[in-house]
């Protein structure tokens, strides 16, 4: 895994990430998380990429929803095994 999916999943598991559905406007991809849990900008490009990446090796998912609600990107178990393996090492 790159430091970068890395950063990205740790970012995922700290709720900081949201993906929008791009039906409000702004183009569908990923957005920081604000403390009100809303959107509060988009991600870099790196961190987008690593989320896509992330995302295909089921390391981490988001359901998309019908309607103008930006949903948390979470961390799967199989996420959460990695991370606990990168915190131990």
């Amino acid at each position: 895994m790159t430091e970068d999916e890395t950063r990205a999943l740790r970012h995922a598991a700290e709720g900081a990430v949201l993906f929008h559905s791009g039906l409000w406007g702004v183009p569908m991809g990923f957005l920081w998380a604000g403390p009100d849990g809303g959107p509060a900008g988009r991600v870099p490009q790196w961190v987008a990429e690593a989320l896509t990446v992330l995302e295909r090796r089921e390391l981490v998912v988001f359901r998309v929803v019908l309607g103008t609600k930006d949903v948390a990107v979470r961390v799967t178990e199989a996420g959460l095994r990695v991370l606990g393996r990168m915190n131990t090492a």
